[in-house]
C-alpha cells in the first residue's frame, strides 16, 4: 500500500482537519498525519525502517537525562504548517509527553527523527522539514534510505524562517555526530539498506 492522500476543500479550518483526523475510522496499523494541510494515511513501515528507528533510540537513552523521554507514535503538531506529524522518533521532557491530549507542539521537541518509506520520503525531505523548523525544533535527523545517489544521512539545525542549516551529512557507513545536549555519535554502517 502507498500513502493516500485525503486532500482540503475550501473553507477548511485547521479545527476540521484535526476533527477529520480523530473522527474518521482509518486503516487499522495506518499512520495518519497532516502534512501541508493534507490528511496522508501511510502503511505500516518495514522491518528495516523499524530497526533503523530501534538502534537510533537505542544510542539516545545513553545520553538523555532521566526527565526527557523517547517516543516512537507522539503526534506532533505544527498548526502553522498545517502540520499534525507523527515522527519516527521524538526527544521532548517526559512532562510535556505525559500533557493532557492526543499531541504535543513541537516547539517541546529537542530532537524530532524521521526514517524514509517509499511513500513517504518526500513529506520527510519537504513539508516535514519546513514544519519542524517553522516550530522551531532544534535538530531534525534525517534518515534518508531512498535518497537519490544512495542512502544518506542529514542532521538539520538552527532553524530560521522555516528553514534548517545542513549541519552534517553522511553515506550509510559513515558516523554522524549529534551536538550538545546530544554530543552523541551514530553509527550508520549497522543500518540495514535493502
Amino acid at each position: 500500500m502507498s500513502a493516500l492522500a485525503v486532500s482540503r476543500w475550501p473553507g477548511q479550518s485547521w479545527e476540521d482537519l484535526l476533527r477529520l483526523r480523530e473522527e474518521m475510522e482509518w486503516p487499522e496499523g495506518s499512520k495518519v498525519e497532516i502534512i501541508d494541510g493534507v490528511i496522508t494515511v501511510s502503511p505500516s513501515p518495514a522491518n528495516q525502517h523499524n530497526v533503523i528507528a530501534e538502534k537510533v533510540q537505542r544510542r539516545l537513552y545513553s545520553v538523555l537525562p532521566e526527565d526527557w523521554g523517547i517516543y516512537q507514535t507522539l503526534s506532533v503538531s505544527v498548526p502553522l504548517s498545517l502540520g499534525m506529524f507523527i515522527p519516527d522518533l521524538v526527544v521532548v521532557p517526559v512532562a510535556e509527553a505525559g500533557a493532557p491530549g492526543t499531541s504535543i507542539s513541537a516547539s517541546a521537541a529537542e530532537l524530532v527523527v524521521e526514517v524514509t518509506s517509499p511513500s513517504n520520503a518526500h513529506h520527510d525531505r519537504v513539508g516535514k522539514l519546513a514544519g519542524y523548523a517553522a516550530a522551531g525544533v532544534p535538530l531534525y535527523l534525517l534518515i534518508d534510505r531512498w535518497a537519490p545517489g544512495g542512502p544518506k544521512v542529514t542532521l538539520h539545525g538552527e532553524p530560521q524562517d522555516r528553514v534548517y542549516r545542513v549541519l552534517r551529512a553522511c553515506k550509510f557507513g559513515e558516523p554522524i555526530t549529534l551536538p550538545e545536549p546530544f554530543s552523541l555519535e551514530i553509527d550508520t554502517s549497522a543500518f540495514p539498506v535493502d
